[in-house]
């Protein structure tokens, strides 16, 4: 559900209350409605994606060498593209056309990153890809700063989780986990706490839960996993006790609960996996998940429905896992089958209950 609809509900809530007018109330449906088409345009979404294509089109002729071109002419016009996109991007800007003024900005980091691959096909550099991709998304980062461009530090978000992917799964023979990258997802937080992006933070999140995993495969599945967890409980217990203080920090539109929930499962799940040989751990360590879904939907859910759906799937992947898991070791089929169907009508009845208390409005 948007805000503004949320707030909708709110206010007629308020004004039966009698806490505000009409008048008031319509006019203040009216602002968030207004600000809700302002950070949200299809046009301005179109315009993006048209600049993705164009950028991908741009890193797709570099890639193929373009050998009839001239070297000097090849640089050329990549510079030539890179300062077109920037200054012509900063002009379109000041004249109000935001959404070609990002797409313009966007053409143009795609031709750094792939002026940086020119200049390496030109002079055969033997090089380091790990430095390239870091030096097309620190001079992406920079331009965000300087232009103060939501979705330039997105691709810069993008860009690093790209390199954290490509090192971590082998793409040049060396599957090594840069364990530098939570350092660069701190600067580029940074940066979008600058740039007011909230979507790079989404991003930088999931890609540092995406390290964590990555991290514990390529070491100590236990240990990794656990922290994850445990850090992710944390936080998700601070979400809830203080979570105007919390959101304060990382503002992320209050969707912290749900990161910090999907960190914890995957943890959960992790640990679970890494000792299938174990039933006593796998069942105690369900009964913890089970208890914090349970929590988590009974104190959080009311005000997130992606938060219930989250929980709502990792409360049907346990119950999956620990069939498969405890068949024919500490239960019997019978037994499993007659415990789940209890654990699942049991679940379903708390579940229609907090789900009807939530649609309730308060007297």
């Amino acid at each position: 559900m948007g805000y503004s609809k949320r707030l909708s509900r709110d206010i007629e809530r308020w004004i039966g209350q009698g806490l505000i007018d009409h008048a008031a109330g319509a006019a203040m449906l009216r602002d968030a409605e207004a600000n809700d088409r302002r950070s949200f345009s299809f046009g301005f979404v179109l315009m993006m994606m048209a600049a993705l294509l164009l950028g991908a089109a741009v890193l797709l002729v570099v890639a193929s060498n373009w050998e009839a071109i001239p070297r000097l002419t090849r640089v050329v016009l990549l510079f030539a593209l890179i300062f077109a996109g920037y200054i012509g991007g900063a002009l379109l800007k000041l004249r109000g056309h935001d959404a070609f003024a990002e797409g313009a900005w966007l053409i143009a980091a795609a031709a750094f990153g792939g002026g940086i691959a020119l200049i390496g096909q030109m002079y055969h550099l033997s090089g380091d890809e790990e430095a390239a991709i870091l030096t097309w998304c620190a001079g992406t980062g920079l331009a965000a700063i300087l232009l103060r461009s939501g979705p330039l530090t997105i691709a810069a978000a993008g860009i690093a989780a790209s390199w954290l992917f490509t090192e971590g799964f082998d793409i040049w023979g060396r599957s090594l986990v840069p364990l530098s990258y939570p350092l660069v997802a701190a600067a580029l937080w940074a940066v979008s706490l600058w740039t007011r992006s909230v979507a790079a933070r989404h991003l930088l999140v999931l890609s540092l839960i995406a390290y964590a995993a990555m991290l514990a495969i390529d070491g100590d599945v236990t240990l990794v996993a656990s922290c994850l967890a445990a850090l992710s409980l944390v936080v998700l217990v601070a979400s809830i006790f203080a979570g105007p203080a919390v959101e304060s920090a990382v503002q992320l539109d209050g969707r912290l609960p749900l990161h910090a929930l999907l960190g914890f499962l995957t943890g959960a799940a992790m640990l679970q996996l890494e000792h299938t040989e174990d039933p006593a751990m796998i069942v105690a360590a369900a009964l913890v998940v089970f208890a914090v879904i349970a929590g988590t939907v009974f104190l959080l859910g009311r005000d997130s429905r992606g938060l219930r759906w989250l929980a709502y799937l990792g409360f049907a992947f346990e119950l999956c896992f620990l069939y498969v898991a405890t068949i024919g070791t500490m239960l019997g089929t019978a037994g499993l089958l007659l415990a789940v169907g209890l654990v699942l009508a049991v679940a379903a009845f708390l579940i229609i209950r907090i789900e009807r208390r939530m649609k309730m409005e308060p007297a």
